[in-house]
């Protein structure tokens, strides 16, 4: 079984986040994001635009998957966790997982109604390596 120290480790190296919602149809939807701002226990904090669709489809709907992979020379890893997605304006978090370059995004800075916070809570997940795939709850993490 998988450690959460590996878990962790193991995203933070990767470049690219995907973010899977469920649209107004019931339909999943993907999405690639930059990696999450904050890890905390098993959350997972990512910026996003307030507009966007994916926001108002985790207002609607709050069930999500992320998904990350690493695809070496011989070997290919990856690891899905599936919970849920809140949208969060709360000006605490968006000062602490602000960057100084989001103003690229979100030019009135982090007071930006545009800007918000996607905060993920892993629930349970997959881990595939080495030709072997295991199904995990976070909770039973070491």
């Amino acid at each position: 079984m998988q450690t959460r120290k590996h878990i962790i480790e193991f995203i933070q190296k990767q470049k690219v986040a995907f973010i899977a919602s469920v649209s107004e149809d019931g339909f999943p939807t993907i999405k690639a994001m930059f990696m999450p701002r904050k890890i905390e226990g098993n959350c997972f904090y990512f910026s996003t635009n307030t507009s966007s669709m994916r926001s108002q489809q985790f207002i609607n709907n709050p069930k999500a998957s992320i998904y990350f992979y690493n695809k070496g020379r011989f070997l290919y890893e990856g690891i899905m966790l599936i919970g849920t997605m809140e949208v969060l304006q709360d000006e605490k978090i968006k000062k602490e997982i602000w960057c100084a370059g989001d103003t690229l995004f979100y030019k009135q800075g982090v007071t930006d109604p545009d800007y918000c916070v996607l905060k993920f809570t892993a629930i349970r997940g997959r881990h595939y390596c080495d030709l072997k795939t295991e199904s995990f709850n976070v909770e039973d993490l070491e």
